[in-house]
């Protein structure tokens, strides 16, 4: 039995938690991690014990065995998780000799000294921490790991795919090569589709196989409901009046569905967490109500971040808590009566991280959807009259409930900004000949792809702007630009940083903000409205005060790429008759309109709609990438072979083509020859075209991000399958 090979203090916890049994996935885990030598892949829904699994055997293997060294790393997202994941293993570990330790950017140095000082037991980590250690305590890394047993990866579907993610694979090659140790890896997550690529990604660079045990889902209660409101004209409401006609109908059901003991509210960023708290704030207190509202994203300031993860966790009071993908992670935040989505989330996975915050204990999963929608006026084109939002929300569900379909994670093959990075990193550490640090990054997994010659066109390159220097004995190091680079904090990061304005009223501060607004503007933060007293650019602060009324978006950003399947399935949303029992009046009514609407049009058969002023609408009915490469193909070959005047849109939904002297039937015989010609993505750039959308593409030769962006971003065959199958 599983629970009589773990260590004493570990049953002593267990009896101590009045478990009845271990969980499937935690005798799984087990199984694998005490009789084979296998990398661990576990996959499970949200509150299934998948922390338990992995620490459970990793902590009783590490006790029978102390390692000299850090025994067990924990590579964790976001330090709210980190945080949350300290204060668990702390409990477990009460009784036994084996420190955990967590290290971010929010923990005190005396804490980070004393690691350095005594290492042992586990380090709780961030990628960006991680990479300041390699760098900075270099000549300190086999005192640290050399004894290494475990690396334990949470949450990898956020990682895989990503450049942080490649980030990790190279910080544990580069690990490995110096202290000539290969621990095992373990990686979580509750939302994989494919297993055989988080497999394959988390093997990467060794040469162990990865187990991946099957365990049958526990089926638990799902409670889902989807409304659609028409966006409200109510701005200003008379000081006192406390009607409900007077409030947004849209933030009034918001308000009535977060009436519980303890709710979530998740948006698809800053700004609309800040506008919806805002709102059930001024509803609250215009009945009369307490404030009980949070809001909790990564421009929030530590303490108002820990104050809100408190109140969710605080079985005695009310709270209501608006989230970015920061609440999205597997942090504990205990029961949660109801999970509410303002418009659609990204993706099945987003979909179903949200909907596993609650449910737990054995509860049923309780989340209600909110989609808003402007109002039509009468003028509008056919793809305005589309409730996409809607349709998306929908789309999602259903290929849950129907297939327990999730997206599969889109590889990288020329990760550029990331090869500048590791290369720089590495060479932090002291000078290299060219073919030693070539023979060190290009064996690192993320750049199996990068062929050598790339690599010293990269090379020469940053010699010629000073990143790196080449000595007289032929060794390359870092240059005085390069120091720069390296030299400034914001380096340890591989995704873009901003320049933020710290926000301060009076001594106390509440988080960061780009763009800062002139004095006497407002801003909105931490769901409340601020004036501007003062802006301090060269310390990059802004003083503020509490004020009332309407505020400017702080904030801008995506929301990443949508998957084929999403936008097929949205199709059929469209076009078929099922009757989805969890949408509400609203919802139901403005789907019946559209599906109205759908049919006189064609939809289901037609996929290009002439409009008046010789125009043409194309629902290509494809993901962000497959969009985004037939927007070029239009563009760069259509606009000059078929003299198509203009093209706009909204991705990944529709185009509008304005077809000059073009016919309809002869882009539509275009557009699905496709996938019978041989062209090469690379002929979708212009000629001039630079793309530079990651963190250091500025210092990529401009050939090489051409290379990068053909192969990465673009994608003709699948273009070519879905035009051909019209």
């Amino acid at each position: 039995m599983p629970f009589d090979r773990l260590a004493p203090f570990i049953q002593e916890y267990i009896y101590q938690q009045a478990w009845t049994d271990m969980r499937p996935v935690q005798v799984e885990a087990c199984r694998v991690l005490f009789e084979t030598n296998a990398h661990l892949l576990i996959s499970a829904g949200t509150a299934s014990g998948k922390t338990e699994a992995a620490f459970l055997p990793v902590l009783t293997l590490l006790y029978e065995d102390p390692p000299t060294t850090i025994g067990a790393l924990y590579i964790g997202p976001i330090k709210a998780l980190i945080n949350d994941q300290f204060d668990r293993l702390t409990d477990l570990l009460e009784h036994a000799e084996i420190p955990v330790w967590a290290w971010h950017g929010d923990i005190v140095q005396s804490r980070k000294a004393q690691v350095l000082k005594d290492p042992r037991g586990i380090l709780q980590i961030t990628p960006e921490s991680l990479e300041s250690l390699l760098i900075n305590k270099n000549a300190e890394l086999v005192r640290l790991f050399a004894d290494l047993r475990f690396v334990v990866i949470d949450e990898i579907h956020a990682f895989m795919g990503t450049e942080r993610g490649g980030q990790i694979l190279c910080q544990l090659g580069r690990l490995a090569r110096l202290t000539q140790n290969h621990p095992r890896r373990i990686g979580l997550s509750a939302t994989l589709g494919d297993y055989s690529l988080a497999e394959a990604w988390l093997q990467a660079g060794t040469s162990r196989p990865v187990i991946t045990p099957l365990i049958q889902a526990d089926p638990r209660q799902i409670h889902l409901a989807v409304e659609h409101f028409w966006r409200s004209k109510l701005l200003v409401r008379a000081k006192g009046d406390t009607r409900d006609s007077t409030f947004s109908p849209d933030r009034l059901h918001l308000f009535h569905q977060s009436q519980v003991h303890k709710g979530l509210i998740f948006a698809n960023g800053r700004p609309e967490t800040e506008a919806s708290i805002a709102s059930l704030r001024q509803i609250a207190a215009a009945k009369g109500l307490p404030d009980i509202y949070h809001v909790h994203h990564g421009s929030i300031s530590a303490g108002l971040r820990e104050t809100a993860e408190q109140a969710m966790r605080d079985r005695t009071i009310p709270a209501v808590t608006a989230a970015t993908v920061t609440f999205e992670m597997g942090i504990d935040l205990g029961q949660l009566d109801r999970v509410i989505q303002l418009e659609s989330p990204p993706s099945v996975s987003s979909f179903l991280q949200r909907l596993g915050r609650s449910g737990r204990r054995g509860n049923a999963a309780d989340m209600r959807f909110i989609c808003v929608e402007e109002k039509p006026t009468g003028g509008e084109l056919l793809p305005d009259k589309i409730p996409w939002q809607l349709l998306q929300c929908i789309a999602i569900i259903q290929l849950y409930l129907e297939e327990k379909w999730i997206e599969p994670i889109h590889p990288v093959h020329y990760p550029l900004s990331l090869l500048y990075h590791q290369t720089l990193s590495i060479l932090a550490a002291g000078e290299l000949s060219p073919a030693a640090l070539a023979q060190q990054i290009l064996t690192l997994a993320p750049f199996r792809a990068i062929e050598p010659e790339d690599f010293r066109l990269l090379l020469r390159h940053l010699i010629e702007l000073d990143h790196v220097q080449k000595t007289k004995e032929g060794g390359l190091m870092i240059g005085l630009a390069g120091e720069r680079v390296v030299g400034n904090f914001k380096f340890f990061a591989t995704f873009p940083d901003n320049e933020e304005y710290l926000v301060m009223c009076e001594a106390v501060e509440l988080g960061s903000i780009v763009s800062p607004p002139a004095t006497g503007e407002k801003i909105a933060l931490a769901g409340r409205t601020w004036e501007v007293l003062e802006v301090d650019s060269r310390k990059k602060t802004l003083s503020v005060k509490p004020s009332l009324g309407e505020a400017s978006i702080s904030w801008h950003g995506g929301s990443g790429n949508t998957h084929t399947r999403i936008l097929q399935r949205m199709r059929r949303v469209l076009t078929e008759d099922t009757d989805y029992r969890y949408l509400q009046p609203g919802a139901k009514e403005r789907l019946q309109q559209v599906r109205k609407l759908a049919k006189r049009f064609k939809l289901d058969r037609q996929y290009i709609l002439p409009l008046e002023d010789n125009a043409c609408c194309v629902f290509p009915w494809a993901g962000t990438i497959a969009f985004q490469t037939l927007v070029r193909f239009l563009r760069l070959h259509c606009r000059e072979a078929l003299k198509v005047k203009g093209i706009f849109g909204r991705s990944p939904y529709y185009l509008i083509v304005h077809l000059g002297k073009c016919k309809l039937d002869q882009l539509q015989c275009e557009l699905e020859s496709i996938a019978e010609r041989q062209l090469d993505p690379a002929d979708l750039l212009r000629p001039d075209e630079v793309p530079n959308l990651q963190k250091y593409d500025e210092f990529i030769p401009p050939e090489l991000l051409r290379k990068a962006f053909a192969c990465d971003r673009l994608d003709l065959k699948e273009l070519g399958d879905i035009l051909s199958s019209k």
